[in-house]
């Protein structure tokens, strides 16, 4: 049997290469870490399934708004001459229905809610997460049925995050631990909201709490992964987004991918400076005025689902449209226009809505004209255009969000290619 030099063994605390205080301290995080864990990593469960089940109703809430809206389309084209005003007047109801219920019961619902959020992570603002949840459901819900192009998946995030601030306030839990439950939640809903796990756990971390501490990455992960079993039970195993399986580019091909992302780049600081000019200009709007502008919205968004039903919306049956490279290289500037002002206008309202189901429309748009635009000129090196769709949406949602590794792993998961 080897038994220990104990000449080798330091008698004393004080002969360890750090002074015992330090070493006590060490063992009481350790011992605090450890306890944080047990008490927190259940309840980011119970967040995660919760927030799984509140994005899957919202879900099929807003199914059941498109169902509606393309009905009443379907039914107005019996009437070639007064038929347009039934999807006008529905979509321009919808919006000031939608606008009407932010701007009364709850304005920190505005827009995507994601900057709210963070300004609550940050403890700049107070989170009122029973009238944050009720309202964006509902204005969410009008809101996108009225063909407003937002997307589902902003609201989805913020709802998950009121869900981890109502479980925090049911177990009587510490402000600190409160937080990492939001943040838990609104990775939740991220990854409810894309069958994306990893993006929701990523998305929390490179952008909305950026805190790498142990205890928010294992609350979000378990949280999101939780969440997205709920959401693939209901909507099922495949991606978000059903597209070809495309083969590997060439390696000569990278000078144009290269320049795809410089456009994406440029185009993102666009859309930045024109959104934040749009809600500038929807401010100046006060009370009626601004129910009576959104609805104007409503209005425009109806009379081009008069001409094509999926031109409006978060815009998921049109990007899956792109992504199969299923459009004319002359048509691509003209849906870009389209849907660019249409995005603007929408989020300007400050309605209840996100930017990312629209921006990732128009990232493919982008990706699609610079593949085909390249095709043209070099066929052989890029056989199959529409793989740059795939990838212009990960660049154009990195030049907006900048998120880039949330935008690549978002995409990964969103198209399984």
């Amino acid at each position: 049997m080897i038994t220990p030099n104990r000449a080798a063994i330091p008698s004393k605390t004080n002969d360890l290469d750090v002074p015992g205080s330090q070493v006590q301290s060490e063992i009481r995080d350790y011992l605090y870490v450890q306890q944080q864990r047990r008490r927190l990593f259940p309840r980011a469960a119970l967040v995660g399934l919760l927030a799984g089940i509140v994005a899957t109703a919202f879900r099929a809430t807003l199914a059941l708004g498109d169902r509606a809206r393309n009905a009443i389309i379907s039914q107005a084209h019996h009437f070639p001459v007064l038929g347009v005003l039934m999807p006008v007047s529905a979509c321009a109801a919808g919006a000031a229905i939608s606008i009407a219920l932010v701007r009364r019961f709850a304005p920190e619902a505005a827009g995507s809610g994601i900057p709210n959020l963070e300004a609550v992570l940050h403890r700049l603002r107070d989170f009122n997460w029973r009238r944050v949840l009720i309202v964006k459901y509902a204005a969410g819900s009008v809101g996108l049925a009225s063909g407003l192009a937002l997307g589902r998946e902003g609201p989805t995030v913020q709802m998950g995050g009121a869900i981890g601030a109502a479980v925090a306030g049911w177990m009587k839990m510490s402000q600190r631990d409160r937080l990492v439950l939001i943040a838990a939640g609104a990775g939740a809903g991220l990854a409810a909201a894309f069958n994306a796990p990893l993006a929701g756990v990523i998305f929390v971390l490179e952008e909305v709490q950026k805190d790498f501490r142990q205890a928010v990455f294992g609350a979000t992960f378990l949280a999101a992964a939780t969440a997205d079993i709920v959401a693939r039970f209901a909507s099922g195993q495949l991606p978000v987004f059903a597209i070809p399986s495309y083969p590997v580019p060439v390696l000569a091909a990278l000078p144009a991918f290269a320049a795809l992302g410089i456009v994406a780049g440029l185009l993102g600081v666009v859309y930045n400076r024109c959104l934040i000019g749009t809600l500038n200009l929807f401010a100046l709007f006060k009370g009626k005025w601004a129910v009576a502008a959104t609805a104007a919205v409503g209005a425009v968004a109806g009379l081009v689902a008069w001409f094509s039903p999926s031109a409006v919306g978060g815009g998921h049956q049109l990007a899956e449209y792109f992504l199969a490279g299923h459009i004319a290289i002359a048509a691509i500037p003209v849906w870009f226009l389209v849907r660019f002002v249409l995005s603007m206008a929408s989020y300007g309202t400050g309605t209840a809505g996100g930017i990312f189901a629209p921006l990732l429309v128009l990232g493919a748009l982008i990706g699609l004209g610079i593949g085909e635009a390249t095709h043209h000129m070099f066929p052989g090196l890029v056989p199959i255009p529409a793989i740059f769709a795939v990838v212009g949406m990960a660049a154009y949602f990195t030049a907006i969000v900048r998120a880039p590794l949330t935008g690549i792993v978002l995409i990964v998961e969103m198209t399984g290619n």
